[in-house]
């Protein structure tokens, strides 16, 4: 079985969308697993997300998720959204991207890894 061709499209377009000096945008499905989206922007069970290099800084995209800090409302914030919760990607400007069926897809990949901002205690005996 082929991997999925989604994360490939993703990335292709983002690098069109920036080189045409454009913002991109992606909606994300927000009722899928292992979010890390602020909920409070979520609207109609979706989140459009500004993932331009202005807005979103360490921009990560991989096979499995997209993840990258930003600040909402002037607070920082770890976002991770799986490959699978990604229901389009588009150029704020123009409207040009591509949909993506989210409908047969729980969101995909694995859980977000742990922040690295905060100490892991553990009881010692």
């Amino acid at each position: 079985m082929m991997t999925s061709n989604k994360p490939y499209f993703l990335r292709a377009l983002y690098e069109w969308i920036a080189d045409n000096h454009m913002v991109p945008h992606i909606n994300v499905d927000a009722s899928k697993k292992y979010l890390k989206i602020p909920l409070q922007y979520v609207k109609d069970g979706q989140i459009v997300l500004n993932i331009s290099m202005e807005a979103a800084h360490n921009l990560q995209m991989d096979n499995e998720a997209i993840s990258f800090n930003a600040r909402f409302g002037g607070v920082p914030m770890q976002v991770y959204v799986p490959i699978g919760a990604v229901s389009a990607i588009y150029a704020r400007e123009t409207g040009e991207g591509m949909m993506f069926d989210t409908s047969d897809d729980d969101g995909g990949g694995p859980p977000p890894p742990p922040a690295d901002d905060k100490p892991i205690l553990s009881i010692v005996k």
